[in-house]
């Protein structure tokens, strides 16, 4: 009603305002009829859907809306797919999807922007630190393996503190203990990283630090048993697009862990190959991509004739027990693994080749420690498998003082002499 030379005039019909209010719309009720026809968003980062915010989380019902919507988005995993083509095409570079933040210092950062997970575990955010490095020949690598060495208040002094002192508590009830770390692909298969990344100076250095360390606490080293292995598989034991080793790289910690309970109980070890499966690697899910990899199985005859390996389907969200009947080179003491993806991506060897194996994950040491230690008191052995990035950074739980104090305070209830 204003004249249009008045400073608020403004037309209540132009041709902008229906373009703006259409492309509105269009955003808004595409996706909703979309969503009625069935189309549905897939888990494509690793990670489940952010589920739809409850009214109890306060204000974070409306800033939890963001994220919803977004991982809620018909078509989202498409339109990033298609985002990442262009980028690469166009500028030669991968698409950021998040990655890249502004502030914080290059070799440290400050903390958060928004965690991300990989499997089933949350990965903290530091600024500037990519969640993927891309490497030579399509290899892909974790940028946390960087992240957790450049950017941990833990020193490795510290580090190798709580792993003598848990050796210390569980060896004074009279259980063996037994300790083994699953190297970072970064750590076992260097050659294929980039000439320069973030954080690379500092990661060399921590690593450094960590590996020649680690014999203090009795550890069995696996490097060199992985660098013989990638030597007759005649390449690396590690996924090109998975953070984890390959089965063959796998077995040489189950070996290992096997002849250090009972010496010389794989000696009659037979293999044989399973049908191969495939994985779809983790690594791409985290930059919204997705990849497949043949995965080459075994199956395990421990007495050299009777197979007793057998696939594993459990996400070890519970503790595990698995028995069987002993056999000739099985090992027969009650074992207590305490481990990670790393290990249980091997369960079916350990089922194999044990004849009384309880599997836990470490990050249930978060929870309930004293029904978890209730479970080992019944052991005779105790196993920890840890990856080098839980350790170095100081976030594997069972490293916490009173993660510690409960467990050992729990299997002293059940003495071994």
């Amino acid at each position: 009603m204003l004249p249009r030379d008045h400073a608020l005039y403004r037309p209540r019909h132009s041709g902008r305002q229906r373009t703006a209010l259409s492309c509105l719309g269009i955003f808004f009720f595409v996706p909703v009829l979309l969503a009625v026809v069935g189309v549905r968003p897939p888990e494509f980062e690793n990670r489940p859907l952010t589920p739809f915010p409850s009214p109890s989380d306060g204000f974070g019902f409306f800033t939890g809306m963001g994220k919803w919507a977004t991982d809620h988005l018909p078509l989202r995993d498409h339109a990033v797919t298609l985002a990442d083509s262009i980028s690469r095409g166009v500028f030669q570079e991968p698409y950021p999807f998040g990655q890249r933040h502004e502030g914080g210092p290059i070799e440290g950062g400050a903390t958060k922007p928004e965690d991300e997970s990989l499997d089933g575990v949350e990965i903290p955010r530091t600024s500037g630190f990519p969640l993927v490095v891309e490497g030579r020949d399509d290899w892909l690598y974790l940028g946390y393996d960087i992240q957790a060495a450049c950017a941990t208040d833990k020193t490795t002094e510290h580090v190798m503190g709580q792993l003598n002192k848990l050796r210390q508590g569980v060896e004074s009830t009279g259980r063996k203990f037994v300790l083994t770390v699953a190297p970072n692909k970064t750590t076992a298969v260097p050659e294929q990283l980039p000439d320069s990344f973030l954080g690379s100076k500092c990661y060399a250095n921590m690593v450094e630090q960590f590996w020649a360390a680690l014999p203090t606490t009795g550890a069995i080293d696996l490097r060199p048993g992985l660098e013989a292995a990638a030597a007759k598989a005649g390449g690396p034991v590690y996924f090109k697009n998975d953070t984890h080793w390959t089965h063959d790289g796998g077995l040489v910690m189950v070996r290992a862990l096997a002849d250090a309970i009972q010496p010389g109980a794989t000696a009659s070890w037979k293999f044989s190959a399973e049908k191969d499966g495939e994985l779809v690697g983790d690594l791409p899910k985290l930059v919204g991509r997705t990849q497949h990899s043949k995965v080459k199985a075994y199956k395990l005859a421990p007495d050299g004739e009777n197979v007793r390996s057998k696939a594993v389907t459990d996400d070890f969200k519970q503790p595990r027990h698995y028995t069987q009947a002993p056999t000739k080179g099985t090992v027969k003491a009650k074992v207590g693994l305490i481990g990670d993806s790393f290990s249980f991506t091997m369960a079916s060897y350990f089922v194999g080749g044990f004849a009384d194996i309880t599997m836990i994950h470490s990050e249930l040491f978060n929870d309930d420690v004293a029904e978890l230690g209730r479970r080992l008191a019944d052991q005779d052995v105790v196993v920890l498998e840890a990856v080098e990035r839980g350790l170095v950074s100081g976030t594997n739980p069972i490293l916490n003082d009173d993660a510690i104090d409960e467990l050992v305070a729990e299997l002293a209830k059940k003495p071994r002499r």
